[in-house]
């Protein structure tokens, strides 16, 4: 594709991933006659963190991610992350739903698969936390058709890997969702951005990198950027920029120089994966199954066993292994996280250092890990694993946010949020985990941002509830409505109970 001139746009969207495709399609569907510029960095969509072997989670639900319900100081299971989680899950499964009877989305059982999701722990205390929180999550009606066991037997027949080999000296137990989904993101985010080139108004330059962002006297945003291969220079004005550039969207928001964005930095957490490469392994685990993070683990490293879904065939992954890496991004540079540091954040960065200390000694000892040491960490949720049948895959980078609090220091903070100036001109998607899962969720969230005004007409009222037939409710308090919309939404994506394997 050419490189761009000079030109002007209603909205550009930098960073071709799952949240950009997302708000791209959202804003079509909403505005048809918008235009829309999109710059991507590389020369694909979707080849950082939207990306199968880079994403850490797919299929986020909060069926079976123990860190999204922490055990409170009395001992009772805070679920509170867990319910909005699966609530933004099930918006995503509705607006995938109305793209694919649109025909936007020809073959869902190319982006989506139904694969139960577990937890499976060891040990009496581990047991007992289990056990509050299925109990507590059976409050909810989104959650009511997991099941608990604390037999052996059960767990063999819901994962044999997970106790083949194993010692029974000790209490086990699990619980399984067999609602869960497999998500391959990368898939998703291309075939959006596929649609996205076909409408009237769109254009799309890869290999183009955002140099600088300039509020201009009018209001508008001047975007400049270079294409890469030819070094030629363009300028876009446009009336809304979004930064979804994933662990890069803090070096830009910082050139767009917000008063909004002060203060925010960002820690860079990298990944690795160990992927079986031995097909009989493969075919005997059918479940993302999660465990317990150890201490000082960021959430993007609670392990798990994965059943995924990658180029049209079934793989199996464990980790991820945590890392450090100075880079916001896989294909970034070293010197990103030291082109972060600025006088409005030095500061909280300083102090989120300070407190996260054993954050720091914990991905230290990962990158610092052995095969054996990566193995032994394997075999705890797969006795019978062996050394020949793995092969180390590096996975994407992480950058998670830190950001004040209320006496100005620096906390670090996982999870995504929406940085957004306040006459709605720009915003910028910062941070990871749940991420990719709950886009749409995010995404309509900033559409309440920074579009007010049209987000409460009567005519882009209608068209949400058509995209989303829960719009504006909770279906935790609307149960009939959430099997409805759960069954109906199962049917069009090809998932269980209508397909299991």
């Amino acid at each position: 594709m050419s490189s761009i001139q000079k030109s002007e746009a209603d909205v550009v969207l930098i960073g071709a991933g799952i949240m950009s495709a997302t708000l791209g399609i959202l804003l079509k569907e909403l505005e048809p006659n918008l235009k829309i510029d999109i710059i991507e960095r590389l020369d694909i969509a979707a080849a950082e963190s939207s990306d199968a072997w880079n994403n850490a989670g797919t299929g986020h639900a909060a069926f079976c991610e123990l860190n999204y319900t922490p055990e409170r100081e009395d001992g009772t299971i805070d679920a509170s992350k867990a319910v909005d989680i699966v609530e933004s899950f099930e918006l995503s499964r509705q607006f995938w739903t109305y793209l694919t009877h649109k025909g936007v989305l020809k073959n869902p059982g190319n982006f989506i698969h139904a694969v139960p999701h577990m937890s499976f722990v060891w040990g009496e205390d581990n047991v007992a936390f289990l056990k509050k929180r299925y109990e507590e999550l059976q409050k909810f009606p989104l959650f009511k058709d997991m099941e608990f066991t604390d037999k052996v037997e059960q767990i063999k027949e819901w994962a044999p890997l997970l106790m083949n080999e194993r010692e029974l000296n000790t209490p086990y137990a699990a619980t399984a969702m067999k609602f869960g989904t497999d998500v391959n993101f990368g898939v998703l985010t291309r075939e959006l951005f596929a649609h996205l080139q076909s409408l009237e108004g769109v254009n799309m330059y890869f290999n183009t990198a955002v140099k600088d962002l300039k509020k201009q006297d009018d209001g508008r945003w001047k975007v400049t950027a270079k294409q890469l291969e030819t070094k030629v220079k363009s300028k876009i004005k446009a009336k809304f920029v979004f930064i979804g550039a994933g662990g890069g969207s803090i070096l830009l928001l910082e050139k767009a120089d917000i008063p909004e964005g002060k203060g925010f930095g960002g820690f860079p957490v990298g990944g690795q994966w160990l992927k079986c490469t031995n097909q009989e392994v493969i075919d005997q685990h059918f479940a993302k199954v999660y465990g317990k993070a150890s201490v000082g683990a960021p959430p993007m490293s609670v392990p798990h066993i994965d059943t995924r879904f990658i180029d049209g065939k079934k793989a199996l992954l464990f980790g991820p292994y945590a890392g450090f890496s100075t880079k916001f991004l896989k294909n970034g540079s070293y010197l990103d996280l030291f082109e972060s540091i600025k006088l409005n954040n030095i500061k909280p960065m300083l102090g989120a250092g300070l407190k996260n200390i054993p954050l720091t000694k914990y991905l230290i000892g990962q990158v610092l890990q052995s095969d054996d040491n990566r193995l032994e960490a394997l075999k705890e949720y797969m006795p019978a694993a062996r050394q020949e049948d793995w092969t180390l895959e590096v996975a994407g980078q992480r950058v998670q946010v830190i950001k004040k609090d209320a006496d100005g220091k620096g906390v670090l903070q996982f999870g995504t949020e929406v940085v957004s100036a306040a006459d709605g001109s720009i915003a910028a998607l910062l941070g990871a985990s749940p991420g990719a899962s709950t886009a749409t969720s995010i995404m309509f969230t900033l559409l309440k941002k920074c579009f007010p005004d049209r987000f409460e007409s009567e005519a882009w009222q209608a068209k949400m509830k058509e995209m989303i037939p829960s719009f504006g409710l909770l279906l935790n308090e609307h149960p009939e409505l959430a099997k409805e919309l759960r069954l109906q939404t199962a049917k069009a994506l090809n998932l269980y109970p209508y397909n299991t394997k």
